[in-house]
């Protein structure tokens, strides 16, 4: 029975993993920047990890309610919408702070109390490489978030410790079905979805994958924009 820690547990995405977790039997708690009631977890506490004192706070937390940590999620995430010439200083702040620099400060906490075995899995999005208008913040902050998967998947793997990371495509927004005709899948995915690939990363199934980002998109990062923006190449494609 593992202990399992997850950043920005009241999301849907969050609150998907911490059932993924507790179905296995692991021992889940969670934090976020507001409270959450959830039969899954163990425990969950209000802390802003974007600060380093938030983020020491979060992991005694954990290691007092489950009394280990063997696995960590980094599914914290702040998205403002604006382009760059609008979007504000706090928006840009915020996008960073929760996103990577909580992320960093998380695992800089974690990894001390991390067995070997123990592993960090980041949800990250596709918009770390692909573009999409209004999100200067999120994409830079995701993007950071990749490479920072990949460093301390280096730097820790010798100490047994796996680092990884999921890039979900949308997830959610079934009301939106424009937005659905550009995944080859034809739909847009479910919080579940990305929930088994974070558990999968985080098993031993995955025991030899470290420092990858896995797509949970639909296929929309295989995508040429052209196949679904020329009506000639669309008819080829959809049914």
């Amino acid at each position: 029975m593992r202990g399992v820690l997850v950043l920005g547990c009241s999301s849907p995405i969050g609150r998907a993993i911490g059932a993924a977790f507790a179905a296995d039997g692991d021992r889940v708690a969670g934090v976020a920047l507001e409270p959450l009631a959830d039969p899954s977890f163990v425990d969950t506490a209000v802390v802003d990890c974007s600060s380093s004192t938030g983020a020491a706070a979060a992991t005694s937390f954990a290691l007092s309610r489950l009394g280990r940590l063997d696995v960590l999620v980094l599914a914290a995430a702040v998205m403002p919408v604006a382009p760059a010439t609008e979007q504000t200083d706090e928006q840009w702040r915020a996008a960073l702070d929760v996103t990577l620099s909580g992320a960093f400060y998380a695992c800089r906490a974690a990894l001390p109390v991390l067995p070997s075995g123990g592993s960090i899995v980041a949800v990250t999005s596709v918009n770390s490489f692909l573009a999409a208008p209004g999100l200067p913040g999120y994409a830079a902050a995701k993007a950071g978030l990749d490479g920072l998967v990949r460093q301390l998947a280096l730097e820790y793997g010798p100490r047994g410790v796996r680092v990884n990371a999921v890039a979900p495509g949308m997830i959610g927004g079934e009301h939106l079905p424009r937005v659905a005709e550009g995944y080859p899948l034809g739909r847009v995915g479910r919080p579940e979805e990305v929930a088994a690939a974070v558990r999968f990363l985080a098993s031993a199934e995955a025991g030899f994958i470290t420092g990858v980002c896995l797509p949970v998109d639909g296929g929309l990062s295989i995508a040429s924009p052209a196949a679904w923006l020329r009506p000639d190449l669309r008819a080829r494609w959809l049914p």
